[in-house]
């Protein structure tokens, strides 16, 4: 009999968990030692629990910050790094091989063939290049498409139990449902429009457990990527969207370009906020990598519900916290829609004050703008006095989680919602419904 490896699995609270859970858990080859985390705060340093990793993990798998990996690697005689996060330069992914490498194991990374579940309702896969191009806004306009038609599409949300590891099916239907489910600032910005539109969203930590609950309540599953990972499930159809506010990044990140390349549709999302220029660059750089895939233009429509309150007022904008961190955007859909109002958007940098100081360091692109961390709730109270600080009329919620009830803000609120709107023709809705139709789902 061989010997049984001993891996570590790279990873963000995310992907590393549905890999091991479909790949390593019941896998007699190999024992996962440890995971360890990045992007995400707080995650380290706490276990991913023996309810979810399985009899062969009876103390559950400890999670260490990624920065330990070499140690790690020596103290646990690790063979195998299996790289397992999403959203990062080509070149990022290799200097941990490198150092994989140079500690003496094998780096590895997974395909769809190892990772996605099989489903038995239709798939359709919304996914990115990068992160914060408007993957969730572009699977709301397809469930309204096919609520139209008749039929029921649920979202599945890529993972972020940032809050909890043990919950390993969560629903979402109402809002009361996001605001008394205790989850961070992060998840809610996710969950928070599929409800307000009528939508159900699930989530949770395992996907084939999750799988099982859509396919009872949907007739189609709306696969709700998260940062620019590929899907859980294996799509019927796969829809990549694009940001032209980042054209040239198509080619550039992991697993981004992997999905510009497995595309059967791509979507150039927000332009009306973008140049023609740029919007011909990301048509230009996709085409490249798939030259098979229909291009189709989509607008990214804000509104604001209190306009009165931003319209040639001194603004505090509070935007999405991914988008504007490691998505590497200065700004988002909250700036756009107040500077059309011509607000004047007051600098919140002087007076962020713990982590979220330390983010505008980590993260020099970040204009003049706040992102909506809460990874903890001394992170949320961080938030909170951040907010309270800053010297202006009114608060922008770029940010489809509504801190005004999360965090109690004092300020007037106004609230940025968006929506996607066809540009081009054949629209969006038609090559989705015809090809689903096609390939053996009901139309």
């Amino acid at each position: 009999m061989a010997a049984v490896r001993k891996a570590i699995i790279l990873g963000a609270a995310g992907r590393d968990f549905h890999n091991f859970n479909v790949f390593f858990r019941d896998h007699a080859g190999y024992e996962v030692a440890a995971f360890t985390a990045t992007q995400i705060p707080y995650i380290e340093h706490r276990t991913y629990p023996a309810s979810l990793a399985g009899p062969r993990y009876p103390a559950g798998i400890p999670i260490f910050p990624e920065s330990e990996l070499p140690d790690l690697i020596r103290r646990f005689g690790v063979q195998d790094v299996f790289f397992a996060y999403s959203d990062v330069r080509h070149e990022q992914v290799m200097h941990l091989a490198a150092l994989a490498f140079s500690c003496g194991a094998s780096f590895h990374l997974l395909g769809p063939n190892d990772t996605m579940l099989k489903a038995g309702k239709p798939v359709i896969a919304v996914v990115a290049a990068r992160t914060g191009a408007g993957k969730s806004t572009v699977t709301r306009y397809l469930r309204a498409a096919f609520a139209k038609a008749g039929r029921k599409a649920v979202a599945v949300r890529h993972p972020m139990p940032y809050g909890r590891f043990d919950k390993a099916v969560e629903r979402y239907a109402t809002t009361e449902d996001v605001i008394r489910s205790g989850i961070t600032v992060e998840e809610m910005e996710e969950y928070q429009q599929h409800v307000d539109e009528g939508g159900v969203v699930f989530a949770g930590v395992d996907y084939g457990q999750v799988l099982a609950c859509a396919e009872a309540e949907g007739d189609v599953i709306l696969w709700d990527g998260g940062n620019n990972d590929m899907a859980f499930y294996r799509p019927d159809l796969t829809i990549v969207v694009l940001d032209p506010l980042r054209p040239g990044e198509e080619a550039g990140y992991f697993p981004g370009e992997a999905n510009v390349r497995a595309a059967d549709i791509i979507v150039i999302n927000k332009v009306n906020a973008a140049s023609g220029a740029d919007v011909e660059r990301a048509r230009a750089a996709a085409q490249v990598l798939n030259p098979a895939a229909p291009v189709v233009l989509m607008a990214s429509e804000a509104t604001l519900d209190q306009p009165e309150l931003v319209r040639g007022k001194n603004v505090l904008v509070v935007e999405d916290g991914p988008s504007v961190t490691h998505g590497g955007l200065p700004e988002a859909v909250g700036a756009w829609a107040a500077r059309r109002l011509g607000a004047n958007l007051v600098d919140p940098r002087p007076y962020a004050v713990g982590s979220l100081r330390e983010v505008y360091e980590k993260y020099p692109q970040l204009g003049l703008v706040l992102p909506a961390l809460g990874y903890s709730a001394g992170q949320l109270e961080e938030l909170r006095l951040s907010i309270d600080r800053v010297p202006c009329d009114a608060v922008v919620l770029g940010t489809p989680a509504n801190l005004a009830v999360v965090v109690g803000i004092a300020k007037p609120v106004a609230r940025v919602r968006f929506v996607a709107a066809d540009v081009s023709h054949p629209t969006l809705q038609a090559l989705v419904l015809e090809r689903i139709k096609v390939s053996g789902g009901a139309a």
